[in-house]
């Protein structure tokens, strides 16, 4: 049980570290050790600025387990290292990015020195640019009258498809309207037949009783 609580101790002490970046602080060389104290053997002496690979942290001892580029391992003291490279290291390296720009800087002030002269006016690369320039101009002016015509085509075209639009509208009430008259005048005719048809049977009824009161009125006399 008491081998159980001392291991718990020093799995709680002993943090896993993601894999990420530290480096030496800005000190003199500082000593990679093989084990996790200060009595460990010296496997390689760190520079300043030198990046590490920080593998785990054990608070309760103070080191931390770091990696070299080389792919060396060891233990460092935690307070030798830092999350940001050290003041000297940005200097110098400050230092040196600002000798390439100065460099960089020179060399295209020297071109753009060439280019000026180069399209100096009356040079024949002058000319050509100014006839490429011109040439530009006018087909960028042709594109323009091209957008504005087809912008103008568009619109008709939307007029005349909606004008399409309302016309077969139109022409669908006609046809509804005619079919209702159509309708109507079948109705009209049907209601004609009828009447045609009951005055018949009317008339057929009517006129023998007609003839039969006036024959016996003439038998009478």
């Amino acid at each position: 049980m008491k081998k159980c609580s001392v291991f718990f101790v020093l799995l709680i002490s002993f943090t896993p570290a993601h894999a990420k970046t530290v480096y030496v602080t800005d000190n003199l060389d500082l000593p990679l050790r093989s084990e996790e104290s200060n009595k460990g053997k010296i496997i390689s002496l760190l520079s300043t600025g030198t990046p590490l690979t920080l593998l785990s942290e054990n608070s309760k001892s103070g080191f931390s387990r770091v990696q070299l580029k080389s792919g060396m391992q060891g233990f460092i003291s935690t307070r030798n290292t830092m999350p940001e490279p050290p003041n000297r290291t940005q200097l110098e390296s400050s230092t040196k990015n600002i000798s390439t720009l100065q460099t960089e800087n020179t060399s295209l002030k020297e071109e753009l020195a060439r280019a000026k002269a180069a399209i100096a006016p009356g040079t024949t690369l002058e000319q050509s640019i100014a006839a490429d320039r011109d040439r530009l101009d006018r087909e960028l002016t042709e594109i323009k009258r091209t957008a504005a015509n087809q912008i103008q085509l568009k619109d008709e075209r939307d007029k005349l498809q909606e004008d399409i639009v309302n016309v077969k509208r139109e022409l669908e009430q006609l046809k509804l309207e005619n079919n209702a008259l159509k309708d109507g005048a079948n109705q009209d005719w049907f209601l004609y037949g009828g009447m045609l048809a009951l005055a018949g049977v009317f008339l057929g009824f009517i006129l023998p009783q007609l003839g039969w009161r006036r024959k016996n009125s003439w038998d009478r006399l």
